[in-house]
Parts: structure tokens; sequence; C-alpha cells
């Protein structure tokens, strides 16, 4: 039993410390927690997403104010960037060809079976 539980223990400790964070979904907390970001420069990479839509690369990090190739450097191998969640918003504009309506039809269509149409 004891074996089963540090197993479990290792496990999960391995895997938290392996984890990164993307900057496409990540909150302002969890950007606090990386190593030489605070609220201030925290605030600046959401409101960089905020305006310039997703990040495409984690090496757009260096365009937020404040981030420089030094941070970027410390930074960079705990950082990914993955597809943007609900909660990030998107700039002007991009939203709509995420969610248009004719992509759920297409997607609906596909799923249907030939026997309902």
């Amino acid at each position: 039993m004891v074996r089963c539980l540090l197993a479990l223990a290792l496990a999960l400790l391995s895997h938290w410390a392996v984890a990164a964070v993307n900057l496409n979904t990540a909150t302002k907390d969890e950007l606090i927690a990386l190593p030489g970001i605070g609220p201030a420069k925290a605030q600046a990479i959401v409101d960089y997403r905020k305006a310039n839509g997703a990040f495409k690369t984690v090496e757009e990090l260096k365009d937020v104010k404040g981030i420089g190739a030094k941070r970027f450097e410390k930074l960079k191998g705990e950082l990914t960037v993955g597809p943007a969640g609900r909660s990030v918003a998107a700039a002007p504009g991009k939203a709509d060809a995420r969610t248009s309506s004719g992509a759920k039809g297409d997607i609906r269509t596909a799923v249907e079976s030939p026997a309902r149409k």
C-alpha cells in the first residue's frame, strides 16, 4: 500500500514538474506563478493577448512590453502555445471566423447519417 501511494505521489509530482504554461489559456494568476513575472507583467501578457489574439509562437511573448530577451530565455522552457480556450478574448474580427454558424452547419451535416436526410 505504501509503495502504491509513493508511486502515485511521484507520478503526480513528475507531471507537475514538466507542465508548461499555455500562453493562450493561462490566467493572470497562472502567469504570476512563472519566475520573474509579477502582477504587472502578467496583466501585460493578458492585455497583449486580448488586443492581438492568440499567441502563434512562444517567441511572440517578446513583443509584450516588459518582456526582454533575458527574461524570455528564462521563461521559454516553461511555456507553450496551444489552442486558445473560450476564456481568451480574441482581437476584434477574429472571433467571427472561429464561431461562424456555417461551421456548425458543416459539422452537423458531416455527423448526420444519410438515412436522416
